[in-house]
């Protein structure tokens, strides 16, 4: 097996170190088209993300796509075989389930051990990342019945301060990054969805609800198939609530939901 050293990880996209530029990177996000776009942008020579259970239209490994567009290689490890957000279990459980023609070329395939493919991967031409974009990945889509903000981002990091008692619906996978539990959301919204990432190794994609429960936030994920991964809008949009944690239990949100059902339920919270 590769040394840890062989390679930069990072446990999620939103923060890529500084060396991962022209470097293989292994890293925790799901590979949706956003975490292609920001590995990409950092200038990586290959990325391996996590396929987050794939789901509807394929966004769970939109990246692979995206990168290759712009000449990068990039792979993807099933849900099954490492927990989402965690880059070192990543690299010492992961197993390969997609590449894009760019890593295939230099010889990564599915079934692959993680460290083995990023060893391939540095082979890899260095694309060109400096030319990636990306379309805007946030939205405020009006009031909700009780005069709620309801604002989708495609990652959880968008959130801005004015986002404070909002409902916030995200593309970001359901998970704990690497035990950061200040990642969880940075604002004290209303309530927060999430994708469930097809939930994954030790149920890591849906992790990240019972921490919600301790900062007293409704939390619910969305299944992998309902919603398109790292797309806010779809979260909302076309969401079937898959887990739920207490507090939003509380407000009567439950499995098998619409989103748009759930979100009717959230009512300010009681200062």
């Amino acid at each position: 097996m590769a040394s840890s050293s062989s390679f930069v990880l990072a446990p999620t996209a939103t923060k890529i170190p500084q060396t991962a530029r022209g470097r293989v990177l292994l890293c925790g996000s799901h590979a949706g088209a956003y975490a292609g776009y920001l590995a990409a942008r950092a200038g990586v020579r290959a990325v391996v993300l996590n396929d987050a259970g794939v789901g509807l239209d394929n966004a769970g490994i939109g990246a692979l796509l995206h990168c290759q567009a712009l000449g990068v290689a990039a792979a993807a490890v099933a849900h099954t075989s490492a927990r989402i957000g965690d880059a070192e279990d990543m690299l010492e459980h992961g197993v390969i389930s997609h590449c894009n023609a760019i890593a295939a070329g230099v010889g990564v395939s599915t079934g692959m051990d993680c460290a083995e493919a990023g060893a391939l991967l540095g082979r890899a031409p260095v694309g060109r990342g400096a030319g990636a974009s990306y379309d805007e990945a946030r939205a405020v889509m009006g009031v909700s019945r009780h005069g709620l903000p309801i604002v989708c981002v495609d990652s959880v990091s968008l959130v801005v301060p004015e986002d404070v008692g909002a409902i916030v619906l995200s593309g970001s996978h359901g998970g704990v990054v690497s035990g950061q539990r200040g990642l969880v959301i940075r604002v004290a919204a209303a309530a927060a969805f999430y994708n469930d990432a097809g939930v994954g190794k030790d149920q890591a994609g849906i992790s990240r609800l019972p921490v919600l429960d301790e900062q007293r936030i409704a939390a619910a994920t969305v299944t992998a198939a309902s919603a398109r991964i790292g797309d806010g809008c779809s979260t909302y949009e076309s969401g079937i609530v898959s887990r739920v944690n207490a507090t939003a239990t509380g407000l009567g949100i439950a499995p098998g939901m619409t989103a748009r059902e759930a979100v009717d339920l959230i009512v300010p919270a009681i200062i």
